[in-house]
């Protein structure tokens, strides 16, 4: 070690940057860096999302289309397969409720759920949902179990 690889100690020494409009001698004075006149050289300036300039932004000049139903029921799509792997995780026995599957985490409080038809079922399952399909429930009933609906 000398005196011409000597440095300070890591984290010691901190770069404070630029200090902007403190007078004209420190050579960042004046405009501060931000040119002369426009939007961006006032204070408050904060550009708007999807400004384009004004030029006529994106979302303006694609048309709307579509139509949203506002009584359009959701519903929370619960798989046969899904429920098999609950049986094989002895997560569930015999019986499968809305209140079971919303402390498994499969549903939500205030969904409403619909059994569906993907997978196989072996095990004999009674099971309660707000709704089922024709393939679910044929499925539920062939393997000696029960489709309750709400």
């Amino acid at each position: 070690m000398d005196l011409s690889n000597l440095k300070p100690a890591e984290g010691s020494v901190k770069n404070q940057g630029k200090r902007v409009g403190r007078g004209q001698g420190s050579g960042k004075g004046g405009t501060a860096t931000r040119g002369h006149k426009g939007a961006k050289s006032r204070s408050g300036y904060s550009k708007k999302l999807g400004f384009e300039g004004g030029q006529m932004p994106l979302q303006r000049r694609v048309p709307k289309f579509g139509f949203t139903n506002i009584n359009r029921v959701e519903y929370q799509g619960i798989n046969l397969d899904t429920l098999q792997e609950l049986v094989d995780e002895k997560k569930i026995k015999d019986t499968v409720d809305f209140e079971t599957l919303v402390s498994l985490g499969k549903a939500g409080k205030n969904d409403l759920v619909k059994i569906l038809g993907r997978g196989e079922l072996k095990a004999k399952l009674t099971v309660t949902a707000h709704k089922f399909t024709a393939t679910a429930k044929a499925a539920i009933e062939a393997a000696g179990g029960e489709a309750v609906t709400l």
